[in-house]
């Protein structure tokens, strides 16, 4: 993408706002335990709590974090294979709960999604963590951690880019891809993350002002029903997934609707839904994105908001989990914005 064009959607996607903040809004948001920002000479560590990843895959994250100022701890994970699995069970257990408990890591990178955060998280201690947090950064399988961490510890997360994203050649890269992994130094900084939206016919325009919460959508329905399941009444959920064929998207959104999920909104954002499986042709399901959502929805009232840069994309910028945004979607922008 070129530069002008570029800053053409962050002129469209993203306004400053005049420290406007609700009273209401300031009372939820001190139910969420913020961890302390970084600073130049903290220690970030890096863990396989899902899929494997190799060191040399990471090796590009670390190179640009310790060039931004930070330390990093590499977790006895991090080569580590047990077929999917960045190790065994025990072992992506154990190197979690080390950065978990280790003082001198103030956040935590995860390598890569894939799939097998879930199959740990009942084996965490989060006690100490809960005391003393700090931040959990990823997406994809990484939502088991943002859902359980808001639902049970009350702790903000950072939902991003992991290792396996940040270029090889950061002289390189294209602008996006710049400014997505940026949006993590600023988010692990405390500062605001300014979000490229380009508005479009679908949207469903509206004012929304809440804890911002989500992530993987299949990650999300696999969560119901457990300790771990993400309560979203009163919020602004945010959703995403790679490879569904449309009739399991459809599913998924089903599932948020009869568990109630949706009713109680006070908006939705959704990111980038990528890879969709093809449809049968000797029996298509007839619907895209955009229908199946309208379908869901359509009978409340709040904004919604399509297309929003975040998913398996390169545009996939990072999001706190848990903290107040005000939302803004009008026909032409779309305004995301954190307000605590």
């Amino acid at each position: 993408m070129q530069r002008k064009s570029f800053l053409q959607l962050l002129g469209l996607g993203m306004l400053p706002l005049s420290g406007f903040a609700a009273p209401e809004a300031a009372a939820r948001v001190r139910h969420i335990k913020v961890p302390p920002y970084l600073k130049p000479g903290d220690t970030i560590g890096i863990t396989c709590p899902s899929g494997f990843s190799l060191p040399e895959t990471i090796q590009p994250a670390v190179d640009l974090i310790q060039g931004w100022g930070y330390n990093v701890k590499i977790g006895a994970t991090v080569g580590k294979r047990d077929f999917t699995f960045g190790g065994k069970d025990e072992e992506r257990t154990a190197d979690f709960q080390a950065m978990i408990d280790d003082p001198e890591v103030k956040a935590i990178l995860c390598a890569t999604g894939g799939y097998g955060a879930g199959r740990i998280i009942d084996r965490l201690n989060f006690h100490d963590f809960s005391k003393h947090p700090k931040w959990v950064i990823g997406f994809s399988d990484i939502t088991v951690f943002h859902s359980h961490l808001h639902q049970v510890c009350r702790v903000a997360t950072i939902h991003s880019k992991m290792c396996g994203s940040f270029p090889k050649d950061w002289a390189t890269a294209d602008e996006v891809q710049v400014n997505s992994i940026l949006s993590i130094k600023q988010a692990i900084e405390g500062q605001s993350v300014t979000y490229p939206v380009l508005p479009v016919p679908q949207n469903r325009p509206g004012i929304a002002e809440a804890q911002l919460v989500g992530g993987n959508l299949k990650i999300l329905e696999n969560m119901s029903g457990s300790v771990s399941s993400i309560q979203t009444d009163g919020k602004i959920l945010f959703v995403e997934d790679v490879g569904e064929p449309l009739y399991n998207i459809d599913r998924m959104f089903l599932n948020l609707q009869r568990s109630g999920r949706l009713s109680k909104l006070k908006g939705l954002i959704v990111g980038g839904f990528t890879n969709i499986k093809p449809d049968n042709p000797d029996a298509p399901f007839g619907r895209d994105i955009y229908t199946i959502v309208k379908e869901h929805t359509d009978q409340f009232s709040y904004p919604v908001c399509f297309d929003f840069p975040v998913g398996h994309q390169k545009n996939n910028f990072a999001l706190k989990c848990g903290l107040t945004h005000r939302l803004e979607v009008g026909e032409g922008q779309v305004i995301l914005q954190e307000i605590s």
